[in-house]
């Protein structure tokens, strides 16, 4: 069944973005699949992967810490798919190096991708959101928002300050139907870092210290992620929802 409106769906050209736009796609939904490159997922072939209906899924270039670009892709996206209904912030990066020494260009940088962006996505999403009468943020963030992690300053900062923001926007924005959530995984097994997290090493390590015994996979976030969107939980907005397979909570 086809969906009214399009979702937005950022760094969606690979990883954990990709898993949730074809998810989406496949639950009837018109995607915008945004990213630096402007490539659709790069598990979509001709026909489509996993019952994704190719039609369903749109390609868009976007540096979503451009203000201004984001706030006409999103316009342009609305007008042609009869609104917005939903945001899914996804885009992110990385950076590692000991406190001591790392740039501060480099901190700024991350908070510019990881943050930053959700906050001019979302007030780019505003406008939309109250046309239709409400809409669907979902940030996705990491259970290291939580945690101490040697050489990831900035990364779990970040995280950290998107939970916040989540909460910030969903108690300003509740009453005009607009839920705000934070999905914040654990290890999951992507293309980058399968071989990583596949070796007998970390295998070891994972099935001891992560009760269910093994790394997320990227189909389990986009699941719980669209269950979000399709189901409109309102009363839950603002939650951060961990999914580390108990991890963080093992003692």
């Amino acid at each position: 069944m086809t969906q009214a409106g399009a979702i937005v769906v950022t760094g969606a050209n690979r990883g954990i973005g990709a898993g949730i736009a074809l998810e989406l796609a496949r639950r009837g939904f018109t995607v915008a699949c945004l990213s630096r490159t402007g490539n659709l997922p790069d598990m979509v072939g001709e026909d489509g992967a996993a019952g994704a209906p190719p039609e369903r899924l749109i390609a868009g270039r976007l540096d979503v810490t451009d203000e201004r670009a984001s706030i006409a892709v999103l316009g342009e996206i609305a007008r042609a798919h009869g609104g917005l209904r939903g945001l899914v912030n996804n885009a992110g990066m990385l950076l590692t190096g000991k406190s001591e020494g790392f740039a501060t260009a480099e901190f700024t940088q991350t908070l510019d991708t990881n943050v930053t962006s959700a906050f001019i996505l979302a007030k780019a999403a505003y406008p939309h959101f109250l046309a239709r009468g409400g809409g669907t943020i979902v940030n996705i963030g990491s259970f290291w928002e939580r945690l101490g992690v040697r050489y990831h300053l900035a990364y779990c900062a970040s995280k950290a300050a998107l939970g916040a923001l989540t909460r910030c926007l969903a108690v300003e924005w509740a009453k005009q139907n607009i839920a705000v959530y934070n999905v914040a995984p654990g290890y999951v097994a992507t293309d980058m870092n399968r071989a990583m997290l596949e070796s007998p090493s970390s295998r070891e390590w994972l099935a001891r210290r992560i009760p269910v015994g093994r790394p997320g996979r990227v189909d389990e976030v986009a699941r719980l992620v669209a269950a979000l969107l399709v189901e409109e939980i309102r009363y839950l907005t603002g939650e951060t929802i961990v999914m580390d397979g108990g991890q963080s909570i093992n003692q």
